[in-house]
């Protein structure tokens, strides 16, 4: 899709993009407020941007909310993510009413039941909605995820239900969460940091990396806008000249 203004085009949109949103904690701290209040706000701004990248013809929009390694942080802020996520699912979580379709990626092994059976019930609800696809990765990580395929493929070659000439990486794609999403276009992370922290590390091996130093609970639509404009300023040559 191209952005148009005054009948102008302006910027070719990307059809998938990752977002690891990044700077909750600091946020607070910056404010003198909890990291708890980081991590609502935060929230409040996931909420924006997913309906802004609905607007603008987005495809598919894959964001970090939980990462397998986020499990280490003190107890009370894990608490508090999962409380917080509890609340959005339940009272706030409307983009199932919106033609959004909304998959939840990562392990949900370790999550409580109410929230696996939230995330069951939402998927269901929106799974035949065909406008933007909303990825959220929970107790998500790339390589946990890589990891998951292969055992999967280890498994169906031990049944002998494929023969390793059928193996090639569209076959193994589709064993990942992301199977019904292209590559992403863009992967970007605000907050300063330069780090793909374990976030689709087989689906960005050609995306357009873009560090914004904007905390996440301050990024805007205006801030997706200069990263766009950014993947429209760069050539994507996939290894070729």
């Amino acid at each position: 899709m191209v952005i148009k203004k005054n009948n102008k085009s302006t910027a070719v949109i990307p059809k998938h993009i990752g977002i690891i949103m990044d700077g909750n904690g600091r946020w607070a701290k910056k404010h003198g407020l909890l990291r708890t209040a980081g991590h609502a706000r935060g929230a409040e701004v996931f909420q924006q941007i997913v309906r802004y990248c609905q607007k603008i013809g987005v495809e598919a929009l894959t964001v970090y909310a939980f990462s397998t390694e986020n499990w280490t942080r003190p107890k009370e802020e894990v608490d508090s993510i999962m409380s917080l996520l509890r609340q959005y699912l339940n009272d706030s979580f409307s983009f199932k009413d919106e033609n959004i379709k909304i998959t939840f990626i990562g392990d949900r092994d370790r999550l409580d039941t109410d929230l696996s059976d939230l995330m069951d019930e939402i998927e269901e609800v929106s799974k035949d909605n065909t406008d933007l696809k909303l990825n959220i990765a929970i107790n998500y990580g790339g390589r946990q995820e890589i990891l998951n395929a292969a055992k999967q493929l280890a498994v169906k070659y031990k049944e002998g239900s494929i023969n390793l000439s059928e193996v090639d990486e569209e076959y193994f794609n589709n064993l990942l969460y992301t199977k019904d999403s292209p590559d992403p276009d863009i992967i970007l992370r605000p907050s300063g940091e330069k780090r793909v922290s374990n976030f689709m590390l087989w689906q960005s091996a050609y995306s357009e990396f873009i560090y914004m130093r904007v905390l996440w609970p301050d990024f805007k639509p205006k801030n997706l806008d200069k990263a766009i404009s950014d993947f429209n300023k760069r050539t994507r040559r996939y290894g070729g000249i």
